[in-house]
């Protein structure tokens, strides 16, 4: 919300464990302070997530960790099940332990280069990767 995309923000959701900002084709996900980010946690968020995408439209989230939080790794392929349509993936980091987290999350990842320094890079990045995915319209 403090940044020069804020504007660009279609939808905000809260939940008990973080916020959850909708762009175009992205959600930005900011997880609380301490929670572990886990299938039953974060239900409301992965539900705001397939209602606002459905299960087609191609989309990309970001993981804005500006809280210390831990994640639930072996459910990463449990929750990726649950969006085929999801096609990019990017962590934002903004300290040494954030990006060890981000190492050992790329590690469950099919995605490459999932981190990154800071927010725009990550944007930039992960939408560029979502829109090469969406077919262009035939003439």
């Amino acid at each position: 919300m403090n940044s020069n995309i804020a504007h660009q923000i279609i939808k905000e959701e809260q939940s008990k464990a973080g916020v959850i900002h909708f762009f175009n084709h992205i959600a930005v996900v900011e997880f609380n302070e301490g929670i572990h980010a886990d299938i039953k946690n974060g239900k409301k968020i992965l539900e705001s997530m397939m209602n606002y995408f459905g299960n087609s439209k191609p989309f990309g989230i970001i993981a804005n960790r500006i809280n210390s939080y831990s994640i639930a790794l072996l459910e990463t392929v449990e929750v990726r099940s649950m969006f085929p349509n999801l096609v990019a993936y990017g962590i934002v980091s903004y300290n040494f332990a954030g990006r060890m987290n981000a190492d050992i999350e790329s590690q469950f990842c099919t995605s490459e280069d999932i981190s990154f320094n800071n927010l725009y890079e990550g944007i930039d990045t992960v939408y560029n990767r979502v829109i090469s995915k969406i077919p262009l319209p035939l003439n």
